[in-house]
């Protein structure tokens, strides 16, 4: 397997930060009265949600407690608590406003959903970036900890196959290659495979498309 340049943590942060960018430029160019456009970014959206809400409770549950085993200290992992809490709550009023957008498709909806999604990048990737500084040189550290193996499993026996498909396909859309080495250097590539390509076609035919891809 190739050495990763970057945790598997990273890789996921940065598929959160480049559908918040997607969702951003869609909505600051959203044509009013577009009921088809509502109707699938809301689809790129209910998946956004899911896939972000999925990640912030993996982590409290798994993740926290392997980091606090290979020396993040606990006041951090507090810290980054707080900032999941805050994200949450930003994340539930952005939702409410696609939803609005998603019934109405009006401009002035458009740019109410706008406004909560750049509240909810800001909130979101603070936390990314903190939480990124301080981990990721432990996490290279520790690669081969028996704490960081077992969160790996942990995380791989959480979700079935069809979430799990979702999931790589979502976070290979638009993967830079680096970020794709590094989740090759973490997942066996057939196993990635099988699940994108077989469990992900409903993210490569519903979702993909409302990016272009």
């Amino acid at each position: 397997m190739p050495t990763p340049s970057m945790s598997m943590n990273k890789v996921i942060h940065a598929a959160v930060r480049r559908d918040l960018d997607r969702f951003r430029r869609a909505l600051a160019t959203f044509p009013d009265g577009d009921r088809e456009r509502a109707a699938a970014l809301y689809r790129a959206w209910d998946n956004f949600d899911a896939q972000l809400t999925e990640h912030h409770e993996g982590e409290h549950e798994i993740a926290w407690p392997a980091m606090r085993a290979i020396g993040i200290d606990g006041p951090t992992i507090d810290s980054f608590d707080t900032e999941h809490a805050a994200m949450a709550a930003e994340l539930a009023t952005t939702r409410v406003a696609m939803d609005t957008l998603r019934g109405t498709a009006s401009r002035a909806d458009a740019d109410a959903a706008a406004a909560a999604m750049e509240r909810l990048q800001t909130t979101t990737v603070s936390h990314l970036d903190h939480e990124e500084e301080e981990t990721e040189a432990a996490l290279a550290r520790s690669e081969d900890d028996p704490a960081i193996k077992e969160m790996a499993k942990r995380f791989s026996r959480r979700s079935g196959p069809p979430t799990a498909g979702m999931f790589f396909a979502w976070v290979q859309d638009g993967a830079s290659t680096e970020e794709l080495t590094a989740l090759r250097a973490s997942v066996p590539g057939p196993v990635m495979t099988i699940l994108s390509r077989v469990f992900g076609r409903r993210y490569r035919k519903e979702i993909a498309p409302v990016w272009g891809g």
